[in-house]
């Protein structure tokens, strides 16, 4: 039988993840430590200084497991890894896992292709995102198809001759699988698309520009007509986007609102200085819990799903373990990332907004809820 006063004399003073388990054996928190022998060891002292949540799973706990590891940015990762996988009842849970799409350039194959995703895979082609909706892809995929006759079939082109489809009758295709095709030229509208991707609009028009002045110099109105659509298309998509900093970085606004059992957290996605998008998540069975720890929750369980990672995370109140997080991060990243709390100017001004939208947002939810059980 699992002696639990026994087992807490047992615990290293080692970076970790502990797993408390019920009487069934079945998982019911997951959680992580600089040092497992305090940590641990807490949760059975002072039962009445503990949160009514906190005593609830207390109560529950009839052994416990535990997991060393190096350093205690390993322990994170490990933890955000076995909540995905266990669900435990007393962790704060993201109950919406979504899956965002990216546009990919199949930069590994001869003659790459455009396409929506929604997996990031190991397979050196470009991947571009994520995308706050399936409306915003479409729509630039759409103006890329416009543009540029790229081929969209999945052919294999180790034979040159094959017999072109539809596409290429209509001009939408330039038939690689033809032969008939100059790869460098080919490989420019590529370049030009990664460009456009990366928030190089900019860039792309002036370099479209060239070509129409060019092409009509040269008695070709036709061609140059063709450029001057492709421009007013990459200005229109360029356009819809908010641009909320001139230092075109990369940054996420998190903020939250609370109220009752529930919290509500927001995020303002910003890429290259433009607005590109929100997300919210509800998050539920909070009563009791710091404000510091959930929004570490959140952002532990938020990025361990999330491929990309922006150089800035902003927030506007305190957050639980900053300094790990940010370890973690820069690691996943490949590079450094800041977070932190803006004090003033535009940055503040756009968290406050972000808060307002959380306030906004759960105000609405709750109203929701109240009518149904009405």
């Amino acid at each position: 039988m699992f002696n639990i006063k026994e087992q807490l004399k047992k615990l290293p003073d080692k970076p970790g993840v502990y797993l408390m388990k019920d009487n069934k054996g079945e998982i019911i928190y997951v959680g992580k430590s600089k040092l497992l022998k305090n940590r641990v060891s807490q949760y059975f002292r002072s039962f009445n200084s503990h949160p009514p949540k906190v005593q609830a799973m207390v109560k529950t706990i009839e052994e416990f497991e535990y997991i060393i590891t190096d350093t205690e940015v390993e322990a994170l990762i490990l933890e955000a890894n076995l909540i995905k996988k266990y669900k435990p009842r007393f962790n704060v849970l993201l109950r919406d896992d979504k899956s965002y799409p990216y546009i990919k350039i199949t930069v590994n194959e001869k003659y790459p292709r455009v396409l929506m995703t929604r997996k990031v895979l190991r397979d050196k082609a470009k991947y571009f995102g994520p995308y706050i909706n399936v409306f915003a892809v479409n729509q630039t995929l759409e103006t890329i198809e416009q543009m540029y006759p790229l081929r969209k079939c999945n052919r294999n082109l180790e034979s040159n001759n094959q017999r072109p489809c539809l596409n290429y009758h209509i001009k939408k295709c330039l038939g690689p699988c033809t032969g008939n095709i100059n790869h460098a030229e080919y490989m420019e509208m590529i370049n030009e698309i990664i460009l456009f991707l990366g928030g190089k609009q900019e860039i792309l028009v002036e370099k479209i520009e060239k070509k129409m002045k060019e092409a009509a110099s040269q008695l070709k109105f036709e061609r140059a007509a063709k450029y001057r659509d492709q421009i007013n298309a990459l200005k229109s998509l360029a356009e819809k986007q908010k641009i909320v900093s001139t230092s075109k970085a990369d940054i996420d606004y998190i903020s939250m609102a609370g109220s009752n059992n529930k919290v509500c957290v927001m995020i303002f996605f910003v890429r290259n200085g433009k607005l590109i998008g929100r997300e919210h998540y509800m998050l539920e069975e909070t009563e009791g819990l710091e404000r510091a720890h959930i929004l570490c929750t959140f952002a532990k369980q938020f990025y361990t799903g999330s491929s990309f990672i922006p150089k800035e995370i902003l927030i506007d109140e305190a957050m639980e373990d900053i300094e790990t997080i940010e370890r973690w991060l820069s690691q996943k990243k490949g590079s450094k990332v800041i977070i932190k709390q803006p004090i003033k100017g535009e940055k503040k001004k756009l968290l406050q907004l972000v808060h307002k939208n959380a306030v906004e947002y759960l105000t609405k939810f709750e109203e929701k809820i109240n009518k149904e059980q009405e």
